[in-house]
């Protein structure tokens, strides 16, 4: 089994995909902000994810888990800017980038209830 196997990771390409063609046709002034900071906080999700399980240690793994996870939260902040700056108007990558969180942290969480075990 590799990183390209793994749920979290899958998603995540998903995401970084439906991402850049959200991101399309943002003004062309967004050429260097927004747009560029959304799609490579996109990016960095499944990058950092298969970093991390490329690592080969569970702590090491979380280490990058938790990573990702600060690339989503950054990239549900950009969502919402654009949301509110009448960029996007579908909840299609708002709501893909919720489904990524989930699974991302359910995947966190099993890891680390092995810390008690």
């Amino acid at each position: 089994m590799t990183f390209r196997d793994q749920i979290p990771w899958l998603k995540s390409i998903e995401l970084a995909v439906l991402t850049y063609h959200e991101t399309v046709d943002f003004p062309a002034d967004e050429k260097y902000g927004l747009r560029s900071q959304m799609r490579r906080a996109a990016s960095s999700i499944p990058s950092n994810l298969a970093e991390g399980y490329g690592r080969g240690g569970r702590i090491e793994y979380l280490r990058f888990i938790d990573i990702a996870m600060g690339s989503l939260r950054e990239l549900q902040t950009q969502i919402e800017i654009s949301k509110r700056l009448g960029y996007l108007n579908s909840e299609t990558l708002e709501n893909a980038s919720d489904e990524v969180g989930k699974v991302i942290f359910s995947v966190r969480r099993t890891l680390k209830s092995k810390d008690t075990n």
